[in-house]
């Protein structure tokens, strides 16, 4: 990173923290906020020179279309149970409730312990569907999850409807009376459910593109 200035530099190493946390890319305005900087023009030269030098990938026509190139060297790796396939779309039955049990996997996946960092009950799931795709999470990806009851609104979680036996990813915001599950896809409708309904069985820690 010697060819790169002190700003650049900050604004990558903000760029691949907030993916490891939050499993999507920041926006201009996160990176201004995040990195101290008060006009987001200037972010946008800086990620334009980053493009440049060959250490992102920018994709204008999607939301947070930032995509890392430059990976950290592997220095050590953990392996995550892949305990099943997720739906992106619409709802996907799955067979049974212990299809989440993720000491029932016999299928592993090697990730870098610095994905993961000291996270505990971490598992992964394959996503069928596009309704994720302006948060950079097409069909064949794999979502990397932790497994937790509670997400904060606005997070990326896996969803059980109780009643439909039928589980989904989508982001989680609370409302008076009922919880939307929300698509990040404009050309998708939310879908509302009640909150008795929902059993939130994790959320998304970080995601691994599949190659085309």
């Amino acid at each position: 990173m010697t060819t790169l200035s002190s700003r650049q530099q900050q604004i990558f190493k903000f760029i691949r923290d907030f993916w490891v946390d939050k499993g999507y890319p920041p926006s201009i305005r996160d990176i201004a906020g995040g990195c101290g900087v008060s006009s987001t023009s200037v972010v946008d030269y800086n990620l334009n020179v980053l493009e440049r030098k060959g250490y992102i990938r920018r994709h204008p026509d999607v939301s947070r279309g930032i995509e890392l190139l430059d990976r950290p060297v592997r220095t050590s790796s953990r392996l995550v149970p892949i305990i099943g396939q997720i739906a992106a779309g619409g709802p996907l039955p799955v067979p049974a409730a212990d299809a989440w049990d993720a000491v029932a996997s016999a299928e592993t996946l090697e990730v870098t312990s610095e994905l993961v960092g000291e996270k505990q009950d971490v598992y992964a799931l394959r996503v069928k569907g596009l309704s994720m795709v302006d948060a950079l999470i097409n069909d064949g990806d794999i979502v990397l999850m932790q497994h937790t009851s509670v997400v904060e609104n606005g997070e990326m979680a896996a969803v059980w409807l109780k009643v439909e036996k039928e589980a989904t990813l989508k982001r989680v915001y609370r409302e008076p009376g009922r919880i939307r599950l929300q698509p990040a896809n404009s050309q998708m409708q939310p879908i509302y459910v009640a909150p008795d309904n929902v059993d939130i069985q994790g959320k998304v820690i970080a995601v691994i593109r599949r190659l085309a």
